[in-house]
């Protein structure tokens, strides 16, 4: 990868920015910048020219759920390897979780992170805060602090938090700086010791099981507390119908909440998991054809905001294990567009409303000045080939992490460049089109 020049023209492509413009379209980048976005447009003397003849030009994907693993999870994957990963599907934008070593609770950690993401190929990172100390549930960190370090929302991710008291006082408190409050939903008290969905493909592999019930009491409970405190709310990796309903119910009385899905809740089911496939065993868990449908009409009407990866990376020895020891988590940075794209082809989602899902919806979920293609933006841009067709090889993946139920899957769409602020970070085959003038 290189840096590359902040200045070029992009000719010939069909430009998709969500609200704004949907058909072919040259777009000018000067300086790292948005400049001109029109039919025709001049180069300016010695630019570089790209010719995306028959490609999309895209808004840079923006991913509200990543788990980068630094500091402490180096051998899983680092930040420098989780950024490439980004690259090469198209996100310029990611937001990481806390879940490191030592969590993501300081001041300390947050510039630590953003320090090792700066670098010439890098793409953006955005930090999330703890929700608590530690994530021990228990006394809340302090967010002023986090916010001011560069931290772009809170949460204790994997780690819900079961004290209502501290979830009420978090989104009090974090309502003081704008910061949405994400919430991993689950009951712990209902999912103790499951690795599955309950239901039918559990009972037959003798499996303990998640009942759908430990999301859904968390996310009522926690819709609830937004509703008293005024915070805001978002609820992380929706996979039930009735999370579904409620999220429905709550955006419609006015609450202050977002949600996200994630690719592979809305293209597998529980049986993915038959033979034992721990690269199948994410928490929560792969539901039924029923919540599938769910999360699909959810995107589908927009009552689900974002399509967030919730990137897991897990070293192969880690998953190579017995289902019930192996650990939650799938890799999602460089799938998640060609899995995207499926619900296009099966006519769920408008091309354009998916490239919102990616781009315009989780950027406000978090404001953020990004998804967009608007004059003076960052000249974040994925540059994306409807037609290619390709086979997911996990090693070839740019992640660490080759733990993906995908794999082998043939996937319709690539991105063929990414660019952050008019830089290139990521550059695959793009025929012999390119060229300067």
């Amino acid at each position: 990868m290189s840096s590359g020049n902040a200045s070029l023209l992009i000719r010939h492509g069909r430009v998709i920015d969500p609200g704004r413009i949907d058909g072919p379209a040259d777009v000018l980048v000067q300086d790292g910048k948005i400049a001109a976005i029109g039919r025709d447009l001049s180069a300016p003397a010695g630019i570089e020219v790209l010719d995306a003849y028959g490609k999309y030009i895209l808004p840079g994907f923006v991913d509200l759920h990543v788990h980068l693993r630094e500091p402490g999870f180096e051998y899983k994957e680092t930040i420098k390897t989780g950024m490439a990963a980004a690259a090469a599907g198209g996100f310029t934008s990611i937001c990481c979780m806390p879940n490191t070593n030592p969590v993501n609770d300081t001041r300390a950690v947050t510039e630590f992170i953003l320090d090792r993401a700066k670098r010439p190929d890098s793409v953006h990172v955005f930090p999330i805060g703890a929700i608590t100390k530690g994530s021990e549930g228990k006394e809340l960190a302090e967010y002023g602090d986090l916010r001011s370090a560069g931290c772009v929302a809170v949460s204790d991710d994997g780690k819900p938090v079961m004290n209502s008291m501290v979830m009420r006082r978090a989104l009090e408190y974090a309502r003081a700086f704008n910061l949405p409050v994400v919430d991993h939903c689950e009951c712990k008290h209902l999912s103790d010791g499951g690795v599955a969905h309950e239901g039918l493909v559990a009972t037959e592999l003798g499996l303990q099981g998640i009942p759908s019930a430990a999301e859904d009491v968390m996310v009522a409970r926690n819709i609830e507390l937004a509703e008293l405190t005024g915070g805001r709310l978002h609820l992380a990796h929706v996979s039930t119908a009735g999370s579904v309903r409620m999220l429905q119910a709550a955006k419609a009385r006015g609450v202050r909440v977002t949600a996200e899905a994630c690719p592979h809740h809305f293209t597998l089911t529980e049986e993915a998991i038959r033979e034992f496939n721990t690269n199948a065993k994410m928490n929560p868990p792969l539901r039924t054809r029923k919540d599938v449908e769910a999360i699909k009409a959810a995107l589908k009407d927009g009552t689900i905001d974002a399509i967030a990866t919730d990137h897991a990376p897990h070293a192969a020895h880690e998953k190579n294990r017995e289902f019930e020891y192996a650990p939650f988590g799938i890799v999602g940075l460089e799938t998640a567009l060609g899995l995207s794209l499926l619900l296009v082809e099966e006519g769920v989602l408008t091309l354009e409303r998916m490239v919102a899902s990616l781009t315009s919806g989780p950027a406000n979920a978090f404001s953020l000045a990004k998804g967009t293609l608007a004059m003076g933006a960052d000249a974040d841009i994925a540059i994306v080939d409807p037609d290619a067709q390709w086979i997911v090889d996990p090693d070839q993946f740019q992640s660490k992490g080759r733990n993906t139920p995908f794999g082998g899957w043939k996937l319709k769409g690539r991105v063929v460049k990414t660019l952050v602020s008019g830089r290139e970070v990521y550059s695959s085959a793009m025929s012999d089109a390119e060229h300067r003038v």
